[in-house]
């Protein structure tokens, strides 16, 4: 198993875990997003985690390819 099916694994267990006790599903994401910023802050420069999240916040559409590829 890679590190990204365990994190995918993850966050669906506790998505399921947070539906079971009530909490709306997009507000339990909401909640994990702000954990997963808080703890990698601790790790990391503030600058280089904010150009991660930036990267990732400017390549969400599926359809497009990201920033950095090339046709």
């Amino acid at each position: 198993m890679s590190v990204h099916q365990w994190a995918k694994a993850a966050v669906q267990a506790d998505l399921h875990s947070a539906e079971a006790q009530g909490f709306d599903s997009l507000m339990a994401m909401r909640a994990l997003l702000a954990e997963v910023v808080e703890h990698n802050r601790r790790l990391r420069e503030p600058q280089e985690l904010a150009h991660e999240l930036q990267f990732l916040a400017d390549n969400l559409d599926d359809d497009r390819d990201y920033a950095f590829m090339r046709p």
